[in-house]
């Protein structure tokens, strides 16, 4: 298929690439930027006039809810979701069932998505076996089978040796470790400490159960990091999802002292603050949970200034009769990925970010965070290259659209910002140079 995308604004943070031209796709790949080859005739020529022409979003934190939990989400859907949200390639946390600590599970997963021909899947292999916290896993034979790192999903590594042990091993073989700081024992609240959580009688999550994870964590990592160690060896630490801004403020201490540390933050902790949750909300047990004013102002200047290297969907797809429960027994959870990119534009408008860094965030930021582990794909995942893989995402800001269960293909219907009119939409979709998803063929339908 040879596909010719006309009259767009270009905007590609990883080449600071900002102005109107076409980009020429065959095979699969970028041939022309700006320039098309004489003898290219295309089979299909996208008109994109008016709208902006970016790499696919990266999204590091989608549950696609195989294997295990289909009756919250089938592959299928959350697929087709992610890439009508503009995201052509997405991490996927360790926490199915059974949880990925095996090759063959792996394997499985990546067969089942290549079939589909839609967005990218990088699997995260599960650091120790189980999720349990007790035996690292086999983390060689999981890297050949395409895990781009190892993390423990929503659960903490209760024992601090076998943490500094695959720090340890990490270290040693060059992999990234991806870790939501959360104290095992702090933890266990349903909502933000706060005197809203007081006044509801709702169990709290402090502050400090972030803070005390992110001290415990960089410790160790100072002990297995050798100063001067070049990009992509040793290990490479990423934080999921920070949620406070005193833990913001470790994390630019951390990166200011030259630890290898990333990390990112949820759609919902960017927009969202404890008072929302209203009347027992129950759309609002997320985790982390969502924290005061305070905190959210400091993640979205954090994000705005880089300290924060990507925005994610934290997509987590919750079926009806395990969400509409009382607030502390429903289950945390959103869906989220076709809103990632509506809520970043969002942000942008808002605090008055350029669009370059509102569409690193989605695209160039992440794509690094993944560079560790990502080898030759690196150098065309989140960015517009000639000769790299035509993963493209065509937003039209003209087109606002509200958000609602009938407007998402996710399988999960269940979010905060139902109701909200985002201020931007995905005309179109490329993944591997093929149309996975487009909005004038979808309105016709």
């Amino acid at each position: 298929m040879k596909i010719l995308i006309q009259n767009g604004r270009l905007i590609d943070p990883a080449s600071q690439t900002d102005r109107v031209a076409d980009i020429a796709i065959a095979a699969g790949r970028i041939i022309g930027i700006g320039k098309t080859p004489a003898d290219f005739h295309p089979n299909r020529t996208i008109d994109a006039s008016g709208c902006i022409v970016a790499p696919g979003l990266v999204d590091l934190s989608m549950r696609l809810r195989e294997p295990g939990q289909e009756h919250a989400g089938m592959l299928e859907s959350e697929m087709a979701a992610a890439v009508a949200g503009g995201v052509t390639s997405l991490v996927c946390p360790p926490d199915t069932d059974p949880v990925l600590d095996e090759p063959g599970l792996v394997d499985m997963l990546k067969s089942r998505a290549e079939k589909l021909h839609q967005a990218r899947v990088f699997p995260l292999g599960a650091l120790t076996r189980g999720l349990k916290g007790e035996v690292l896993t086999e983390m060689v034979e999981l890297t050949e089978s395409g895990c781009v790192g190892f993390g423990q999903a929503e659960v903490p590594i209760v024992n601090t040796q076998v943490l500094q042990r695959a720090l340890q091993y990490a270290a040693t073989f060059g992999y990234s470790v991806w870790l939501r700081p959360q104290d095992f024992y702090l933890g266990k609240g349903v909502v933000a400490s706060g005197p809203l959580a007081t006044r509801m009688g709702l169990s709290g999550v402090p502050t400090a159960a972030e803070v005390i994870a992110l001290h415990t964590v960089f410790e160790l990592l100072r002990g297995v990091h050798k100063p001067g160690t070049p990009a992509g060896q040793g290990v490479h630490l990423h934080l999921c999802r920070i949620s406070s801004a005193a833990g913001l403020a470790l994390v630019r201490a951390a990166k200011a002292e030259g630890l290898p540390v990333t990390c990112d933050v949820s759609v919902h902790n960017l927009h969202l603050t404890d008072t929302d949750i209203g009347y027992y909300d129950s759309r609002l047990r997320l985790q982390p949970p969502v924290r005061q004013q305070r905190d959210r102002d400091a993640l979205r200047a954090g994000l705005a200034d880089g300290t924060i290297d990507a925005l994610v969907s934290d997509h987590n797809p919750v079926d009806a009769d395990a969400k509409t429960l009382p607030f502390a027994e429903a289950e945390p959870g959103a869906t989220a990925v076709e809103l990632l990119l509506g809520l970043a534009w969002k942000w942008a408008e808002q605090d008055g970010v350029p669009l370059g860094r509102t569409v690193a965030a989605l695209t160039h930021g992440p794509a690094q965070v993944l560079g560790h582990s990502l080898g030759t794909l690196q150098a065309s995942v989140g960015r517009l290259v000639e000769g790299g893989v035509a993963d493209v995402c065509v937003i039209d800001p003209r087109v606002h659209w509200t958000v609602g269960p009938k407007a998402l293909r996710s399988q999960g219907k269940h979010t905060p910002f139902d109701g909200h009119e985002l201020p931007v939409s995905v005309r179109a979709t490329l993944v591997q140079g093929q149309v996975a998803f487009d909005a004038q063929h979808e309105r016709q339908r």
